[in-house]
């Protein structure tokens, strides 16, 4: 199972990494199977599972909730919990509490943590008690209304100083690693090349040590036009549409369900023969077995 000093280990050796959000069981399984190191339950599935505009509604037990279903479907991926609004902006009580529920609740390995501030003491505190903790700086989705929309971040240089100095202070309070979001790729590599722990860049520029893209995005659940640093690795909705109207197709036409689809219900002996219900039948047990009946994957 990855764990947190493998990834910093991937940082040491020069290995470049993957990370993938996650926010449900299936979804974890098909990622962890592949290979992916990290699964991030992001907050973003506020936006893409829920439908809210921003990640600012999205609650302490929605998180929990999908958590625990990604913790039942991966098996060898580092799971990371990202810490939504107003989680941890109270106090550092507060702080410690909802991350212990990731943990002990929910079955992540570390959390996420938006921001530099408070939160840097915050992370000092929270792996002093054993809770790893990834940073996040750059475009913070929860700061969304004080940077007037999702805007890049650390044009210019007092915010990319700012913005470093925020990265070295997470990594000295304890930070595992940091999420660059929607910086200048400069930056990113400057920031990158100044630490010692790794660097995950989502619309950071090639530099970063790994990289990270929300699974509706990376595999084309969205739809319209993807962000600039989004590359589609697949077009699964148009591909979910048009299995939809051949489905709608098939049952206006009468051709779904086939025999092949129905279950039967033998009724004389002889339709028996050869089966285990036959073996069954000819025991005096007239009761025929019954049929499991399955959703999703055996």
């Amino acid at each position: 199972m990855t764990t947190v000093l493998d990834v910093q280990r991937f940082k040491q050796e020069g290995r470049r990494f993957a990370m993938l959000t996650a926010y449900d069981f299936l979804s974890a399984q098909i990622l962890d199977e592949a290979g992916i190191p990290i699964l991030l339950v992001g907050d973003s599935l506020g936006m893409v599972m829920l439908g809210y505009p921003t990640t600012l509604p999205v609650t302490m037990d929605e998180m929990v909730h999908h958590a625990k279903a990604v913790a039942r479907g991966a098996r060898q991926a580092l799971l990371v919990g990202d810490m939504p609004f107003m989680s941890y902006h109270e106090s550092a009580e507060q702080a410690i509490a909802s991350a212990g529920r990731f943990i002990q609740e929910a079955g992540m390995h570390a959390v996420k943590l938006e921001g530099g501030g408070r939160v840097i003491e915050y992370t000092r505190l929270l792996t002093e008690r054993g809770i790893p903790v990834m940073g996040h700086l750059g475009l913070t989705p929860q700061f969304v209304h004080q940077m007037g929309g999702f805007k890049v971040q650390g044009k210019s240089e007092a915010q990319a100083d700012r913005i470093l100095a925020d990265a070295l202070a997470l990594e000295e309070a304890g930070a595992f690693s940091i999420v660059l979001e929607g910086v200048p790729s400069a930056l990113a590599a400057r920031i990158t090349k100044a630490l010692r722990i790794p660097t995950i860049g989502i619309g950071a520029g090639p530099q970063c040590d790994g990289q990270v893209l929300v699974f509706h995005d990376a595999f084309g659940f969205t739809t319209g036009k993807a962000p600039k640093f989004v590359k589609r690795y697949a077009n699964v909705a148009e591909e979910i549409s048009r299995a939809a109207h051949r489905f709608a197709d098939d049952v206006r036409a009468g051709a779904f369900p086939g025999p092949e689809h129905s279950y039967s219900h033998p009724t004389k002996s002889g339709d028996f023969a050869g089966t285990a219900d036959g073996a069954r039948r000819a025991n005096g047990d007239a009761k025929p077995a019954l049929e499991e009946i399955r959703y999703g994957s055996s």
